[in-house]
């Protein structure tokens, strides 16, 4: 294993980027797992191989784990040990395939009594549910009355809030010291309500992270805190997040095309506006003094456009270097990475599979990839040498036969190029560096 795996790792956010204890970034490029992460049984297929297969097949190197508050606490004041069992489970998988963990404690619409998942059913007056009819387009049923009610409950219930920290507890006492843990999303796309939006995210979630991220810090100190903004990002709406008084966070925004998620497929015409959404990102992010980690990003394979949809997301987190997580490593006909039968979807992985810098010894600039020519290259500037090489994935599928690779101006770098990695060391500090990899063909 390399030599980050070997103990523990302090993460910590300095200089807008996430880093190791050697002071290197640390890009996460990845997956989520997954959709059966839900709802009970609160796990899917995934065994270890599938784990393998991300690092090993596809050269990414991190999982967006999704929990369930349901699966933590499905009673009242009663925890599922045996949920935290099978969770250690798929953390040791990650472990053993080198994947670094971001735990994500999801929702969608609420929880499972209205269609979706999260907050389990007794968080709610059993009142509550009367009349409640799902929608199609699901997304929809946060207009639900019932669903907009529960949600004012919760913000105003600093007693339910705290059910909340406390079950994210049992998850931070069990999983403190596992190295596979980079650190914790506390709530998947908080909406708001009918609370006024700019409120919301200045006084309410604000102040709920704060309480939130103390309390998993006192029993896991070392985790590096993924901050969501509102909801209504997803619409375009700039967050009001205000900078926490709590240190090492990553701004974790979810980057979607709202025409493909109509169903319409990625219009081309749309590349730009995408990628000008994720240097908006960014510039929040700046204004956190935090990283930026797009959490989530996907399409529906089948859909017009996917390869300039994925190219485009790639483009974008690119140009501001932000390591980014596909939804999901799923078995279906829509976003999975595999179809129903459990084959790859080639159009679809071709589209992500990439070579990436893993770790940069400095601060990363920017990052590109030309499909159709097959170059890359990744700008940073360089840090103390003695820190340790900056490390490249390569992908074996995207250069077949070989590849060469060139650092303009720099007389002395070395090259170390292994099995689907380029190290790059003995880099002066200080100095602008660009690296390009190209084709051999």
């Amino acid at each position: 294993m390399p030599p980050l795996w070997s103990s523990l790792q302090q993460w910590r956010v300095s200089r807008r980027a996430l880093r190791a204890s050697d002071g290197r970034a640390l890009l996460l490029r990845g997956v989520n797992i997954a959709n059966a992460h839900k709802q009970a049984p609160y796990f899917g297929f995934h065994r270890l191989d599938d784990f393998r297969r991300i690092r090993d097949e596809w050269s990414m190197n991190a999982v967006r784990l999704l929990i369930s508050w349901a699966a933590i606490e499905p009673e009242r004041d009663s925890y599922d040990t045996s949920y935290l069992d099978r969770l250690t489970e798929r953390l040791d998988w990650a472990r053993d395939a080198r994947l670094w963990v971001v735990l994500d404690m999801h929702q969608d619409v609420y929880g499972e009594a209205f269609g979706g998942n999260g907050a389990p059913r007794w968080t709610c007056r059993p009142e509550a549910y009367a009349g409640f009819e799902p929608s199609d387009p699901w997304f929809l049923d946060y207009l639900k009355p019932q669903v907009v009610d529960a949600f004012n409950r919760f913000w105003s219930d600093l007693d339910l809030q705290q059910k909340y920290f406390d079950a994210w507890g049992q998850v931070a006492a069990r999983f403190a010291d596992h190295p596979a843990v980079v650190g914790f999303d506390p709530m998947n796309e908080p909406f708001w309500g009918t609370i006024e939006v700019t409120h919301f995210e200045s006084q309410v979630l604000h102040s709920f992270y704060e309480r939130l991220v103390h309390a998993v810090r006192r029993l896991a100190p070392h985790w590096v805190a993924f901050i969501e903004p509102c909801s209504s990002r997803n619409l375009g709406v700039r967050t009001h997040l205000r900078p926490f008084s709590f240190s090492h966070v990553v701004y974790a925004p979810h980057s979607y095309d709202l025409g493909a998620e109509a169903g319409h497929g990625f219009d081309p015409l749309r590349r730009s506006a995408l990628i000008e959404n994720i240097a908006a990102l960014d510039k929040e992010a700046q204004r956190l003094g935090a990283a930026l980690w797009i959490g989530e990003y996907g399409g529906n394979a089948a859909h017009p456009g996917i390869s300039e949809y994925m190219d485009a997301q790639f483009e974008g987190a690119g140009r501001v270097a932000a390591g980014s997580m596909y939804w999901a490593y799923d078995r279906d006909a829509g976003y999975g990475l595999l179809d129903p039968h459990g084959n790859e979807k080639p159009e679809l992985l071709a589209a992500l599979v990439r070579p990436y810098p893993e770790l940069i010894n400095g601060d990363p600039i920017s990052i590109g990839f030309d499909a159709t020519t097959r170059e890359f290259q990744c700008t940073w500037l360089s840090g103390a040498p003695e820190a340790g090489p900056s490390e490249i994935s390569v992908p074996g599928c995207v250069y077949p036969t070989g590849y060469h690779a060139s650092v303009e101006e720099h007389d002395h770098i070395e090259f170390d190029e292994r099995p689907g990695r380029l190290c790059v060391a003995n880099v002066p500090a200080g100095r602008r560096v660009t690296l390009r990899l190209a084709a051999n063909d």
